[in-house]
């Protein structure tokens, strides 16, 4: 019978003491010589404790409010100062810079020897499982943050105040890791979201493809791939629904399990649904999206700015929820200050509490996510503590890796076209026009489009941004977050009967919603002040 890993952290979180404030390194949480190390099982439970907070579920749609497609209006949260260029070292924002998992981790393999394993394989699955956990987290420091200290062994605090390596050192380090774990893995995982060769597999795809190593991203996406195991799911929107939960799609996804690990998703509804309307897409993100036949709002005949969500790729609806959609028997209204509403015969006019302005909670982009939300009657009301599980990897990004590795070292071939068309075709989209994309740059535009828009609300853009160049050799991030971040402004025709044409827009309208700024040197974050001040050896990013 298949052990649930959310049961097995409560038992590793009871056998563990206090936790040391320095860097969260210290491994005061090891359990004790005299209970642990002896069998198997201790083992197992001291590696789910490496899981517990590993992924946290809100985490990928946070990420993309610090690109130019997500924004989070809540400045708690700490993601606004990082996608308006406020942030500093003493309001950093939300910040991955932690060693608790890798302390953990290293915990688990200086001590799994102590103990006999009744079959050698299952071992060396729990080794692969921590280096690979630990491999992601020094992953998402080393991109955020450039070169972090590399802490592998200690028997103290003072010698985990050790200086920061270098990029490429932290870099090649974790490739090692990672090649090192791979061979490691048994054929199956024990239950849905422990660690797998696939997860190793998409961690080194990653890793590879933000870094630029395009032959090493190729490899691993290639391998994966070879796996045979993982398949596009036939709809998109289930994906990210509860019946989802256990697609063939997915690599990895974040585990909830009701009562005892719940997820919320009251961040992402609006203000009318009792929602904190804090973590939104923007009309960014819409614009990106091409029309149904296949071109770009600018160049199809089809698109009319009074109209915008008019007869788009189907991934939009499914993705944001936007003004005059259905909505719960109605029609979603983020445009009107006022609504008309009619009761017992009576007609009365009411203020909108999902008009952006009505409340802090109201949605400052007049747009929510449809992803992890749509259909809301799966919670059945309880928005707060829902069994809910966030895609970590999944299979749509291997093609998307496919198509750009392959395109980065050689340019447009039938592999390319295949695998994008594979992901498009999904969405009723039509295949790639190979002679309009017949150049690697006509295509890199194409790659680029669409992993945005089929990954959009999973925390891929704001790396993007960082990694791509135009071609004068900029980060993109230096166009994309500079300047204003605007909101439409319309009305709801509640009468039209299409879906896309009940948000009438003015085109020469919008509203501001704040103002961005992006310096090259913000490419890395500053690293914490109060985790400098835990170790004299550290040094600030430059520009902090």
């Amino acid at each position: 019978m298949k052990k649930n890993i959310l049961l097995y952290a409560c038992a590793a979180l009871m056998l563990c003491g206090s936790c040391s404030d320095f860097l969260d390194t210290y491994p005061y949480d090891a359990l004790s010589p005299a209970t642990t190390w002896e069998t198997e099982d201790d083992a197992e439970k001291f590696l789910v404790g490496c899981y517990d907070g590993w992924m946290r579920g809100e985490d990928f749609v946070e990420w993309d409010n610090q690109s130019d497609i997500g924004y989070n209006f809540h400045a708690h949260e700490g993601n606004q100062q990082i996608g308006n260029g406020t942030l500093s070292a003493s309001n950093p924002g939300n910040s991955v810079y932690s060693y608790t998992r890798i302390r953990r981790c290293i915990t688990l393999l200086d001590n799994i020897d102590k103990v006999t394993f009744s079959d050698e394989s299952k071992k060396k699955d729990i080794i692969a499982q921590a280096k690979t956990i630990r491999a992601y987290d020094y992953f998402k420091m080393n991109f955020r943050y450039g070169g972090v200290p590399i802490i592998d062994a200690y028997t103290s605090a003072d010698e985990a105040k050790v200086p920061r390596k270098s990029e490429e050192e932290v870099k090649k380090y974790i490739y090692d890791e990672l090649d090192a774990a791979i061979s490691g893995f048994n054929d199956e995982a024990k239950a849905r979201g422990y660690v797998t060769k696939g997860t190793a597999l998409a961690v080194k795809m990653r890793s590879a493809l933000y870094w630029g190593d395009y032959q090493r991203a190729l490899d691993a996406a290639k391998a994966i791939k070879d796996l045979n195991i993982y398949k596009l799911e036939n709809s998109y929107a289930k994906l990210f629904t509860l019946d989802g939960r256990d697609s063939k799609e997915i690599i990895l996804s974040v585990q909830h399990l009701k009562p005892n690990k719940v997820e919320w998703i009251i961040t992402l509804l609006n203000n009318g649904e009792g929602g904190w309307g804090s973590n939104v897409p923007t009309q960014n993100l819409i614009d990106m999206y091409e029309m149904a036949d296949g071109k770009t709002k600018e160049e199809s005949s089809d698109y009319d700015p009074k109209y915008p969500f008019y007869n788009r790729d189907p991934r939009m609806a499914m993705t944001v929820l936007y003004p005059g959609q259905n909505w719960k028997g109605g029609v979603l209204n983020t445009l009107d200050k006022k609504l008309i509403v009619t009761e017992n015969g009576k007609t009365d006019t009411i203020n909108n509490p999902d008009y952006p302005t009505a409340a802090d909670n109201s949605s400052k982009t007049c747009l929510t996510w449809a992803k992890y939300v749509v259909p809301l009657e799966q919670y059945g009301g309880d928005y707060e503590n829902t069994n809910m599980c966030q895609i970590v990897f999944r299979y749509a990004e291997v093609l998307l890796t496919i198509a750009e590795a392959s395109n980065e070292l050689s340019g447009p071939f039938d592999e390319v076209y295949d695998a994008l068309d594979e992901v498009r075709k999904r969405a009723n989209m039509p295949e790639v026009d190979r002679a309009k994309y017949g150049t690697k740059e006509a295509l890199r535009e194409l790659i680029r489009r669409e992993r945005t828009v089929e990954l959009a609300g999973e925390g891929h853009r704001r790396a993007d941004i960082l990694r791509w160049k135009d071609a004068a050799g900029k980060m993109l991030a230096e166009t994309v977050l500079n300047g204003s971040l605007t909101r439409i402004v319309g009305t709801i025709d509640d009468s039209a009967t299409e879906e896309g044409k009940r948000a009438a827009i003015d085109p020469d309208q919008t509203e501001v919603i704040e103002t961005r700024i992006f310096k090259p040197h913000m490419r890395y974050l500053p690293i914490r002040q109060s985790d400098m001040d835990k170790n004299p050896q550290l040094v600030q990013n430059s520009g902090y």
